[in-house]
């Protein structure tokens, strides 16, 4: 198989002459490089490269979308090379001009690029070099071609094989599959040896592990139990973004650390294709590896992690906490941080979930809104969310549809925000409606809708799902005081729902009503739902957890000793966040 190509377009011959240059010098010995002034060239290569099965990495462009060239050289790349980077070229003397700036972010928010390179300079450019080794850095995971690649190997695609694959997805294992028949995999079964049993997975070590089980895979790849560990400073629950930010600065900090989650790391996180607003990561980062990369930081810092093992039940006697694992297994901690998330309701349009990030959003648009400026833009829901989110669309939109499944937005939205919409010209509420299909080529073009007069397909740019979530509580304890949907209340929010807590002390910020237990991220009533937001709440839960332990309190233990009721809680829905 030939090495992937590197794709260069750029009118000016001399600005393409140091692309080239550059390209060339730090490349060549592993990708083919091509690089023209010519769309007509363009366009074959890309469409040649799908009709012989070779890879195109990246292309490179200094022609700015929303040009007809640039364009069709775009579409034609994200329809015959779905995962080869897109990034546009931009001159010096185009750096830090706000207009470019705004062209960018919207050319991204919409799916069109992934960000952008400077052109590079005559002498050796490592500002140039950094960006396109990140995007093949990024383009080599897409493929599955990455170093420390696990294998799975099977028979079909469907049924073990799959969830094999899923496993390792959310432990943040890169990893390929192979059917059993194919040149790879009749490669990796004569590796394994006769009596493999099917699917198999060869780790990157060499070691194969035949059918193996959901926990058997996690010791594998290292997030197994510690056996020798029995009791910690602090247990978190869940590896989203608040638990991973706990256990960065909880052991970074020298707290015994361990992270319990039923799943893998990142939490909702990872449905993320690409954050575009978290703080230092200017060409955005996509939610799986802002948590592949806290895991790692955690990990080195002594954070202990245990995957695929769920939280089943929560105590509080004399001796401390205790937090119950599935197996039977318990361990002793003096502080619990709850991190378990909450499940954003989906739409469940396969069609709809694969352009997350290109047109798709679930959440508000805070950060898309400008990206709209001109164009369509539908929201699903019917409560005050979807009400603020319409308004806020409405200063950037050509026209705002709000698509609601009851008969009326006043079942579910305040007065206020009804009026006001009422009287915002270029909002139209559809109500009896439903989204049930959509698409687009490589990013949202249509939605289909369909209501009392049947389904109708509509031209579309940007959908904003608001349709509720369920916060990950079930499992815990009555003790543990909620809100109406379920959310964990803490602080000063116990007080205001006149829940009393049971020592003669005020409670920490983000503590529960069960002392020295404290929620951190979107399972907290009231909490911001942003990867950030929930970063700073764990490492504020880290804080109010050294506070407990600088005061020589075992809180749990004082909490029983004062009369209150030993708190237990039978398991029951997952703790993944």
């Amino acid at each position: 198989m030939p090495d992937p190509l590197i794709l260069a377009l750029e009118s000016d011959l001399e600005a393409l002459g140091d692309v080239e240059q550059a390209l060339r010098e730090r490349y060549a010995g592993d990708y083919r490089i091509a690089c023209t002034s010519s769309m007509e060239e363009a366009l074959p290569t890309i469409a040649d490269l799908a009709v012989r099965g070779e890879e195109l990495a990246l292309v490179l462009t200094a022609m700015w979308p929303g040009e007809v060239a640039a364009d069709r050289v775009l579409d034609s790349v994200r329809q015959h090379h779905p995962h080869a980077k897109r990034a546009l070229l931009i001159p010096w003397g185009k750096w830090d001009d706000q207009e470019t700036a705004e062209f960018i972010f919207d050319s991204m928010a919409v799916g069109r690029i992934d960000y952008y390179v400077l052109h590079p300079a005559r002498w050796p450019d490592e500002l140039f070099h950094q960006a396109i080794s990140s995007f093949l850095l990024e383009w080599t995971k897409d493929m599955r071609t990455a170093a420390h690649t696990s294998h799975v190997v099977g028979r079909e695609w469907a049924g073990r094989a799959y969830e094999l694959r899923d496993v390792l997805q959310r432990c943040a294992k890169p990893h390929a599959f192979h059917l059993a028949e194919s040149p790879k995999g009749k490669e990796l079964v004569a590796q394994a040896g006769p009596g493999v049993k099917f699917p198999f997975i060869v780790v990157p070590d060499g070691t194969v592990l035949g059918d193996p089980t959901d926990p058997e895979v996690a010791n594998a790849t290292g997030g197994g139990v510690d056996a020798e560990m029995e009791h910690y400073d602090v247990v978190v629950v869940g590896a989203g973004p608040a638990g991973l930010s706990a256990a960065v600065y909880g052991a970074s900090e020298g707290l015994e650390t361990q992270v319990l989650d039923e799943g893998g790391i990142g939490g909702q996180a990872t449905s993320s294709s690409l954050i575009r607003n978290y703080l230092g990561f200017p060409r955005g980062i996509s939610g799986s590896n802002l948590a592949e990369q806290a895991y790692e930081q955690a990990w080195v810092f002594g954070a202990h992690f245990t995957f695929m093992l769920r939280a089943t039940a929560l105590e509080v006697g004399g001796d401390g906490l205790r937090v119950t694992i599935s197996g039977g297994r318990s361990i002793g901690a003096q502080a619990v941080i709850l991190a378990t998330g909450a499940s954003y309701r989906r739409l469940g349009v396969s069609a709809l979930e694969e352009l997350i990030g290109a047109g798709v959003f679930y959440g508000g648009p805070v950060s898309e809104g400008h990206a709209m400026t001109g164009k369509d833009a539908f929201i699903v829901g019917g409560a005050n969310s979807a009400g603020q989110a319409a308004l806020h669309l409405a200063r950037h939109a050509r026209r705002v549809t709000v698509v609601v499944r009851g008969s009326s937005l006043a079942e579910g939205m305040s007065h206020y925000l009804v009026r006001q919409i009422g009287a915002t010209p270029n909002v139209e509420v559809r109500t009896g409606t439903e989204v049930v299909g959509g698409g687009g080529d490589g990013r949202l073009q249509q939605l289909v809708l369909r209501g009392d007069a049947g389904e109708e397909t509509v031209d579309a740019d940007g959908l904003f799902v608001l349709i509720g979530a369920r916060p990950h509580t079930d499992w815990l304890p009555p003790e543990l005081a909620r809100d109406a949907q379920g959310f964990l209340l803490t602080g000063q929010d116990l007080a205001d729902h006149d829940v009393e807590f049971p020592l003669p002390r005020r409670p920490l910020a983000q503590e529960t009503s069960v002392p020295g237990v404290f929620a951190a991220g979107d399972v907290r009533h009231g909490s911001v739902k942003r990867v950030a937001s929930a970063a700073g709440e764990g490492s504020i839960a880290i804080n109010s957890v050294h506070q407990l332990l600088e005061a020589g309190a075992e809180p749990a233990a004082a909490a029983a000793r004062d009369g209150a009721a030993e708190v237990r809680g039978a398991g029951g829905q997952s703790a993944g966040a």
